[in-house]
């Protein structure tokens, strides 16, 4: 046993994850039938589908090997395993044999969000969501950050939240999954400490890699949810060098300028009853509120939930967001490089 290994299995000790089911990698290999039915791939490894002995479907996920000294392992453990929320997905056990490492999960018939979102791919299979389903899931989530943020005894920041790490299950239930990337911390610290940045481009908080912003905290969380949010009422990635309209590169600063000339919602997909018109802009207004660029001015989750929750007339139109590409595709892909 290398010294990362006893480094990890004293760590597992201390956390108290010993109350979670270990399995050795023959039984991971064996419930997957050799890890035969692929589900998807992430920053840290490959998902597979398994099957337990009394029958329960499941979901493993076989980390790479190359990735770092464990750290990865350890932060998905040793935060997922404090977890119990609807919201969040829950760990059923883990393997860790030397460098093989593994996470066995509940298993989401319907998988990740983006497959339902994005509207631009035409070889999409998937249906679009309705809009009444679109805000439940976006509340769904933002109760499960609230819950990280406030609702455990040691306060979890996930630093990766985007529409690929939210999972649905049969009833379109979302959970928020990989926790690769998060960081535990005391709930009475409001501003953490980060040697390096973290998360995936067009969803990380500018403080994050830029402490001239403010202090890193669970408002970046905040403001990586907003930038979801934006792309689930676009049904479009928000940074879109291809498009032939400049204007159109950053969608948040399109939908925007549009929102004030009160046309957006009649040009976005599926928006049809004036339900709907109502459910997209309260959507809109939310999602350009967590993404301030101080994160000072972006809303608590817990705020956020109560204006999803509320009355459209409630919510006021916030200042445009500080930050925006250039006004060239060149230009704004140079301007991307320093995340």
């Amino acid at each position: 046993m290398t010294k990362s290994d006893k480094d990890i299995e004293g760590l597992i000790t201390n956390y108290g994850l010993l109350n979670v089911k270990r399995y050795r990698f023959s039984e991971m290999k064996q419930m997957t039938i050799s890890f035969k039915e692929k589900l998807g791939h992430g920053g840290y490894g490959d998902v597979y589908k398994g099957k337990l002995l009394d029958g329960h479907l499941v979901a493993v996920k076989v980390l790479n090997e190359s990735k770092g000294n464990g750290e990865e392992f350890i932060n998905e453990v040793a935060s997922i395993s404090r977890t119990s929320h609807i919201n969040v997905v829950t760990l059923l056990g883990f393997c860790l044999e030397g460098s093989k490492r593994a996470l066995l999960y509940e298993f989401m018939p319907n998988g990740s969000l983006e497959k339902f979102i994005y509207n631009e791919n035409p070889l999409q299979t998937t249906p679009q969501l309705e809009w009444k389903k679109l805000l439940q899931i976006a509340k769904g989530i933002a109760e499960g950050l609230q819950y990280l943020h406030h609702g455990c005894n040691t306060r979890i920041l996930h630093f990766d939240i985007k529409p690929h790490n939210i999972l649905l299950n049969k009833d379109f239930c979302p959970k928020i999954s990989d926790f690769g990337l998060a960081k535990l911390c005391e709930r009475k610290e409001s501003i953490i400490s980060m040697a390096d940045a973290r998360g995936t481009i067009g969803y990380i908080a500018p403080e994050v890699f830029n402490r001239n912003f403010g202090g890193v905290s669970h408002k970046s969380d905040v403001y990586s949810y907003g930038m979801m949010i934006l792309e689930m009422v676009g049904g479009r990635k928000n940074i879109k060098v291809g498009v032939s309209n400049t204007s159109e590169i950053y969608f948040p600063h399109w939908v925007y300028k549009n929102l004030e000339q009160g046309s957006v919602l009649g040009l976005l997909h599926g928006v049809v009853t004036a339900e709907e018109d109502e459910i997209a802009r309260k959507m809109v207004l939310v999602g350009l509120w967590c993404i301030q660029t101080n994160p000072l001015d972006r809303p608590s989750m817990k705020k956020v939930i109560e204006m999803l929750e509320g009355s459209l007339e409630a919510l006021h139109i916030p200042p445009k967001p500080f930050l925006s590409p250039s006004k060239s595709p060149e230009e704004f892909s140079d301007a991307t490089s320093i995340l």
